[in-house]
């Protein structure tokens, strides 16, 4: 099941107080401390591709993008 798919299920049973609950004990997503689901890019949300090197935390496209005015240069 993914985050979505969670989300989506707590507001379909918002208005089931106790069957919400049951849910929410069993069935909630682990908080990961490793895998691709920890890297998460803060300019789009893309989780694949990421570039942590720096600090950055973009993906690929969004560094592309954005390199020139965090200054860093292409060399050919």
């Amino acid at each position: 099941m993914t985050q979505s798919d969670w989300q989506k299920l707590t507001v379909q049973l918002q208005n089931k107080p106790e069957k919400l609950k049951r849910f929410l004990k069993y069935c909630k997503p682990k908080k990961r401390k490793f895998g691709i689901s920890i890297h998460k890019c803060v300019r789009c949300g893309r989780l694949g591709a990421h570039v942590g090197q720096y600090g950055i935390n973009m993906c690929r496209q969004c560094f592309r993008e954005m390199a020139e005015s965090l200054g860093f240069k292409k060399y050919h």
